[in-house]
Parts: C-alpha cells; sequence; structure tokens
C-alpha cells in the first residue's frame, strides 16, 4: 500500500468549480518545470519551501528579527524585510508572526493527510458530479506521490482530474493514465522559439506526450491561456486547433484568458512579474479566437474552464 507516500504540496482549494466538472477540490503540487511569464502561482514554481512574506499585515512589532537565528531579517524604513540568501526556513519567523504576515509555502504531507482532505467533500463530489483535481505546478514532478493519490482516490471511486503542463517523462504520464478520469491539458505556444522565451522550455516533449496520451485515453481537454502580445496571434490559434484536430483523445479546448488575479504574490515572493502592462483580453477578442478555432477544429470549443 501506499498511503505513506509523502509528497510537497503548496495549497488544497475547496469547493473549486473551475478546475473539472462539479464542485472539486483542487490539491496544488509544488515544483513545475516551466517558468511562464503570466504564471499566476508563482509559489508553485520552484521544489523547496519560500517564505512569502504579506506586508500589508505586517504589523512592525520586530519579534521576527529579533527571533531569526540566522540574520536574514532585517529592518528597512519600518519593514522587516527578508534577505532570502541568508534564510534557512527554519519557521521561526512565522511561529511569532501575530499577524500572520509571514507564511511558509511548500508542506510536505502524506498520501493519508491529503485523502482525509478530500474525503471531507464526498458529499459535494456526489450531488454536483464533482471530484478532485491535481494541479500544481506540475503534478507530474512528483509521480509516485500523485500515483498514490490516483489509485486512493479510485478505491474511494473519487473522480479525478489531473492538470498538466504536459512535460513529464512519457512513461510516468501514461503510467498515470489508465487511474485518471480527466486531464486537463495546457497548450501555450505552438511555436517552438516562442514556447522557449515565454516558458523556457521548449514544447516538442509536451507536444510528444499530448500525441501519445490521447492514442490511450479518451477525455482530455486541452487549455489555452490567452496572454495578449504573447500567443493571442491568428497564427497560433490556427496551428493549435489544427494540432488538436488530429488528436481523436482530445474532446474539447477551453480558452482561459488571462488575468491578473495572482500578480501581487511576486511581490510576496521578492520576485519579478514579466507582463506588469497586459491587460486581459476582451470578450469580443476572446470570442474572435473561438471562431477561429472553429475554422480548423471539430472539437467543442469553450471560452473560460
Amino acid at each position: 500500500m501506499t498511503i505513506l507516500t509523502t509528497g510537497r504540496i503548496f495549497d488544497i482549494m475547496k469547493y473549486s468549480i473551475h478546475d473539472g466538472p462539479g464542485i472539486r477540490t483542487t490539491v496544488f503540487f509544488k515544483g513545475c518545470p516551466l517558468n511562464c511569464w503570466w504564471c499566476h502561482n508563482p509559489e508553485s514554481q520552484a521544489m523547496g519551501q519560500e517564505i512569502m512574506l504579506w506586508e500589508d499585515k505586517c504589523i512592525g512589532c520586530g519579534d521576527c528579527l529579533k527571533t531569526c537565528p540566522y540574520g536574514a531579517i532585517v529592518n528597512v524604513d519600518g519593514a522587516q524585510l527578508t534577505v532570502r540568501e541568508n534564510c534557512r526556513l527554519c519557521g521561526e519567523c512565522k511561529k511569532v508572526c501575530h499577524a500572520g504576515a509571514r507564511v511558509v509555502v511548500g508542506e510536505k504531507v502524506t498520501v493519508v493527510e491529503v485523502m482525509k482532505e478530500i474525503e471531507k467533500d464526498i458529499v459535494f463530489y456526489e450531488e454536483s458530479g464533482g471530484g478532485v483535481t491535481f494541479s500544481g505546478g506540475e503534478p507530474l514532478m512528483q509521480p509516485g506521490f500523485l500515483n498514490a493519490l490516483l489509485e486512493n482516490c479510485r478505491e474511494k471511486e473519487i473522480h479525478t482530474a489531473v492538470d498538466t503542463t504536459g512535460l513529464a517523462k512519457s512513461d510516468d504520464l501514461l503510467r498515470i493514465a489508465s487511474k485518471t478520469d480527466l486531464f486537463l491539458y495546457d497548450l501555450k505556444l505552438m511555436d517552438p522559439e516562442e514556447h522557449r522565451k515565454y516558458t523556457g522550455v521548449s514544447n516538442k516533449q509536451i507536444l510528444a506526450n499530448l500525441r501519445a496520451l490521447s492514442q490511450s485515453h479518451g477525455n482530455i481537454v486541452v487549455r489555452i491561456p490567452v496572454i495578449p502580445g504573447v500567443n493571442d496571434n491568428r497564427e497560433n490559434i490556427l496551428s493549435t486547433g489544427e494540432f488538436v484536430s488530429g488528436l481523436s483523445g482530445v474532446r474539447e479546448i477551453n480558452l482561459l484568458p488571462y488575468h491578473k488575479a495572482g500578480i501581487h504574490k511576486y511581490q510576496r515572493l521578492a520576485k519579478t512579474y514579466s507582463l506588469p502592462e497586459t491587460k486581459p483580453p476582451a470578450n469580443e477578442t476572446m470570442d474572435e479566437l473561438a471562431e477561429e478555432l472553429k475554422r480548423v477544429s471539430y472539437k467543442m470549443i469553450k471560452i473560460g474552464g
């Protein structure tokens, strides 16, 4: 039995309605092989733990500065800032932060602990046709942990979805396919150079994995995040539609409009956001892109997840 398998996550979201059918519990895995300019979960990218500082919650008491054994916190104009190269993620600052301004992101958990949270909402899954979605980050960066969770969900007859970037070992992806009810498969850009520019990696393995997966799994939803100025051009949309149309296992294409929901997380992690001036696409633009897709694809086209 694999219930003692451990993994690292950064959140469990209850009552999600955008990560598959019905009411769902979404488990967010830590670690991602991509570094997308528009990522709205920057805390998912690194595999290890990180400190997030909510400056608007900080009351300036200075207890964290006094407590830190490594001198990783300094006072700058009344704000308690982290010298991240000195931080050892011991969590002492979090323990004394009365305002909850300091958070250590990336908890190590067992399959048992995650399943307990998932099973609390079984009644909602049954009533709504929902289930659990494993997201991230990239769940397949922790294949053993993901596989164990999928096996346990199958035993409990809980519907499962895996939200993936597609960048993983083919063997790992195909190994979980028989235990996964639904794949939410991201496609960002078809041009290999543009893909590398905006995500930091090649799309060769991503496309090859989707081809292979579609031959063995019949319930795949391809999701295209629509990022103005990056991948919302006609050429990219048409080439994506043409590629997906030849894959029998893909039943639907979702166009997901860009949003800025995670932009403040970058400041909390002392990271720089790459698209600060980018605005969400207009509804008319999304409608036009959907029409373009319909010209080259017989798949169901949906705006939003």
